[in-house]
């Protein structure tokens, strides 16, 4: 399995018990919560904006 990277993340507390509300709620973790709302919110901006090009060397 192919680890992925690790970001730290500075959120005020008030969003971070949202997200371990709903993380609860949906039977999650709150990085899965997190990176899921991070994928939806990517592929609404690629709807309307096209796909984010990547470079492969980074």
């Amino acid at each position: 399995m192919i680890e992925k990277p690790r970001y730290t993340l500075r959120i005020s507390r008030e969003l971070l018990d949202k997200v371990a509300y709903i993380a609860s709620y949906e039977g999650r973790s709150k990085n899965n919560t997190i990176e899921r709302i991070l994928l939806r919110y990517i592929a609404d901006f690629e709807k309307h904006h096209g796909p984010i090009p990547l470079s492969e060397n980074k």
